[in-house]
């Protein structure tokens, strides 16, 4: 029986709650103990606060780095091509997305054979996956399973600071320390080790708009970016804030003079 792409979708969204949940009992595990992960550093971003909002040159910059790096391993099961126009968004054109989508090859079908067949991507389309599925994935990662990165943001306690934090904390290991096979030493994560190799090196990228592409500046910008794939909404959400609070002055305002109004000939004790 062929599964569906919305049934896929949903087991992957149900999944992503299920590792939302863990998350919380792997923070807290890694809280205590000699060679337990440090609190993730603070970072100042932009869309921070009630009228925060997204730094668009970040947020292409980072897609630079999700695409160039992270999407070698990682998914973004959530995120169309077209997303990425959107208000709110990178603020690519419609044009560059078209193009963009174009560049991929994804699978379609049934035809009027029955056979599935490849095309170029669509707008319209999600983000192809790395993988076909887990199984593959943990093949080509040495058994450990890369996570799908569209919710990370959120899914993830103190998300984008931890992160940032964790891009960027990758050290030697003390002589002391005890690192397993394959492993690396990163202070930010569980028991200070990680199965993800170092992913950002000095200039590993070429970005578009000449910024120098430091370590630090990479892991800041594929921050934001994942943090607006997690919260596409987010200055939708925060433009809300202010007229709702107006409404609600002004109700209670007109509830305060009602009040008045109506009880004012009533004989107080």
């Amino acid at each position: 029986m062929k599964v569906s792409k919305m049934t896929k979708r949903l087991t992957t969204f149900f999944g992503a709650l299920a590792v939302a949940s863990s998350l919380a009992v792997t923070a807290q595990a890694a809280g205590s103990g000699e060679n337990a992960a440090l609190p993730p550093r603070t970072v100042a971003w932009s869309f921070e606060g009630p009228f925060g909002s997204f730094d668009r040159a970040a947020l292409q910059r980072g897609f630079q780095v999700y695409r160039e790096v992270c999407a070698a391993c990682h998914s973004l099961d959530y995120i169309a091509f077209r997303n990425l126009a959107d208000d709110g968004g990178p603020g690519f054109t419609e044009d560059a997305v078209k193009a963009l989508a174009a560049e991929y090859t994804v699978e379609d079908g049934p035809d009027e054979f029955g056979d599935m067949f490849e095309r170029a991507g669509k707008p319209s389309d999600y983000f192809p996956a790395p993988y076909p599925n887990e199984n593959a994935a943990r093949a080509g990662n040495g058994g450990a399973f890369p996570p799908d990165l569209s919710l990370i943001a959120k899914a993830r306690v103190n998300g984008p600071n931890y992160i940032y934090s964790l891009l960027t904390g990758y050290t030697d290991a003390p002589a002391e320390f005890d690192l397993g096979d394959g492993l690396s030493y990163n202070a930010y994560f569980k028991n200070r080790q990680i199965a993800m190799a170092e992913p950002l090196i000095e200039d590993l990228v070429e970005y578009a708009d000449g910024t120098p592409a430091g370590v630090d500046q990479m892991a800041s910008d594929v921050t934001q970016f994942l943090m607006w794939t997690a919260e596409p909404k987010l200055e939708e959400r925060k433009g809300l804030a202010i007229p709702t609070l107006l409404y609600l002055l002004v109700l209670a305002v007109l509830l305060y003079m009602s009040y008045k109004k109506v009880w004012r000939d009533v004989e107080k004790d």
